[in-house]
């Protein structure tokens, strides 16, 4: 049980892999790895882009089931970071949520459900999904211009780097009074908070 725990752990930890395509069919790719073959799940449109015998990057996440473990690949940062957004939208499972995140962007796939238009390779998603994911992702752009981006950023990124995680972060900023401007006062609040 302890092996099969690190070995779920050191899956988890696995965000980017490099290695040469040696398999796809309409679903899926098979990259070789310094003899390993991974899995990966992949979107109609990186399918279609990756060739056999080429060497490629892909940006991973693995998903964990009830019954199994499904590693899903992307060829940009922007299509995985989406993808982990959308997973988080109540009814979206992942193969659904992969096929979205080739807009890239919160902001591109608002732009094409305010038009209600999905290209054909988005399957599994009817109209009440389509609003659920509209309103869910709405939200979250609406929150993330809320929030002062600078200065938040340059805190987030101090504490970061000294290895806290972001939940405690986050748990941090909260905490810190609003009236507090300075970015090197609200590091030192925050380090208070977080030493405590």
């Amino acid at each position: 049980m302890k092996l099969f725990k690190a070995l779920l752990y050191l899956w988890a930890m696995i965000s980017f892999l490099s290695g040469k395509v040696i398999y796809k069919d309409e679903k899926r790719a098979i990259v070789e790895r310094q003899g390993l073959g991974f899995d990966l799940f992949l979107s109609e449109p990186a399918l279609e882009k990756v060739k056999i015998g080429e060497k490629t990057d892909f940006y991973t996440f693995l998903f964990v089931g009830e019954k199994s473990l499904e590693l899903y690949g992307f060829l940009s940062f922007e299509e995985a970071e989406l993808f982990k957004v959308l997973k988080h939208v109540p009814g979206i499972g992942p193969k659904t949520a992969m096929s979205l995140a080739v807009f890239g962007s919160l902001e591109k796939l608002k732009e094409v459900l305010e038009k209600g238009e999905l290209p054909a390779e988005v399957k599994g998603v009817g109209q009440k999904k389509l609003q659920k994911i509209f309103l869910e992702i709405s939200g979250q752009i609406k929150e993330m211009k809320n929030n002062k981006p600078k200065k938040r950023d340059e805190v987030f990124q101090a504490l970061s780097s000294l290895g806290f995680s972001k939940e405690e972060i986050e748990e941090a900023l909260s905490s810190i009074a609003p009236e507090i401007k300075e970015t090197e006062e609200r590091i030192k609040q925050a380090l208070k908070f977080l030493g405590k």
